[in-house]
């Protein structure tokens, strides 16, 4: 598969979690850390997509501060307002097997914008390449 095609895919798959995000975003029978997996699952394909269409090697991972850090390394940052994207990281690894800290935050609305603006980055880092 080019280049551009797994990355077009990936934002597609991207979006299916996103979409699944908006759907329940009030939605009481779903957990937070059901929700939290969905948007890590949504920003992983999304900041794999950028590595992809930059020809950036990544590995299988879930740990979204690597992949950020990946894309920082070749001279493609994310804007600021995304710097805090990993702690989305616990949600596709730790928090699918163990409950979420009572005393951790967690903003459903937040994690959907979040994702909004990851998308709207990646989607025009990619249309202007």
């Amino acid at each position: 598969m080019k280049q551009r095609e797994q990355a077009l895919l990936l934002i597609r798959k991207a979006a299916e979690d996103e979409a699944l995000l908006v759907e329940v975003v009030s939605a009481a029978k779903i957990s937070n850390e059901i929700y939290g997996f969905h948007g890590q699952q949504a920003a992983e394909k999304l900041l794999k997509a950028l590595l992809s269409e930059y020809s950036i090697p990544f590995p299988r991972t879930h740990n979204l501060r690597l992949l950020m850090d990946l894309l920082m390394d070749a001279g493609h940052p994310l804007p600021a307002p995304l710097a805090d994207l990993d702690v989305l990281t616990a949600y596709g690894t730790l928090f699918r097997y163990e409950d979420i800290p009572l005393e951790t935050q967690f903003d459903r609305n937040a994690v959907l914008a979040l994702i909004r603006e990851l998308r709207a980055h990646v989607e025009k880092q990619i249309s202007a390449g």
